[in-house]
């Protein structure tokens, strides 16, 4: 789902001697606590520093703190299209081989649960977070009282307490839920930082193995966001809530302790969009704005 790019000017900064690369990758969330590197835990955003630092042969807290990401999923989250950036010494680029031996020798010292689908110069204007415009998720239920399939029980929710549940109520229900929105209700609060978020899809499907999938695309989410709006849609999807509860929820703007904040192993990020080349630079400085 993300946009790609064909690069023709990479961002450089002259006066560091840096270029920035895009990294896409993909990771199984189970044996990770979550992106953001903590002391002493296993983390993808660790995992990945480490494998580049050792390729580039720079120190690992240096290529730490000039990796950003598009969405930083918390521990047991899984993605299939998360993007990220980092600036790199011109000097150790080219001493590595250059954008195409890097990835591939990173690729070599990265784990099976860590898929570096490509690695390379970044158009000028790119920045993972601040120039994404849409974020999506995917958040697998399994409502068969057999439970999921034992090859999938790493990726979906086993859920199957008052029988099937009812997708198209569920969809309906969502629905109430799309726009700009503050969503205190769904949220962690963080001090300083806002609630405001645009929703911009919310559906459920059954997929044809019956598992139930709910779609959730925003401009960006705040913390345990997608997993408590899922939360919400399930006692609606069993028929113990009315389709208009959840935007009741989100309307009193506190977060509820009738609304379940479902497990993350059912919770993956599988893509996200940018707009293109000529436009990263703005979309950017909007972002930041707004942020600010």
């Amino acid at each position: 789902m993300h946009t790609e790019h064909v690069t023709h000017e990479p961002a450089v900064d002259t006066d560091g001697g840096l270029v920035r690369v895009r990294a896409d990758l993909g990771y199984d969330g189970t044996g990770f606590h979550g992106w953001a590197v903590q002391p002493g835990l296993r983390t993808v955003a660790g995992v990945l520093a480490g494998a580049v630092a050792t390729v580039l042969r720079l120190p690992v807290d240096q290529v730490v703190a000039r990796l950003v990401v598009a969405g930083r999923t918390d521990a047991g989250v899984h993605a299939t299209g998360q993007v990220a950036h980092l600036d790199v010494p011109h000097a150790a680029l080219d001493g590595a081989g250059g954008a195409d031996a890097l990835v591939r020798r990173v690729r070599g010292l990265l784990p099976d649960d860590v898929r570096l689908a490509s690695l390379v110069p970044a158009p000028a204007g790119f920045d993972a977070r601040f120039a994404a415009l849409r974020r999506h998720y995917r958040y697998r239920v399994c409502d068969d009282p057999a439970g999921p399939d034992p090859l999938r029980r790493h990726d979906t929710l086993a859920h199957a307490r008052r029988g099937p549940l009812d997708v198209e109520a569920m969809t309906a229900a969502a629905q109430g839920l799309l726009g700009l929105q503050d969503f205190a209700a769904f949220c962690r609060r963080r001090e300083g930082a806002t609630t405001v978020r645009r929703l911009l899809r919310y559906d459920w499907s059954r997929e044809a193995d019956g598992t139930v999938v709910a779609h959730v695309g925003a401009d960006a989410f705040c913390h345990s966001m997608v997993r408590a709006l899922v939360g919400a849609l399930l006692p609606v999807g069993e028929g113990r809530r009315p389709a208009g509860w959840p935007r009741d929820v989100l309307l009193a703007a506190h977060r509820d302790p009738a609304v379940a904040v479902v497990p993350a192993h059912g919770l993956t990020l599988v893509g996200v969009d940018y707009p293109d080349d000529a436009g990263l630079a703005a979309r950017v400085r909007e972002a930041r704005a707004r942020r600010g």
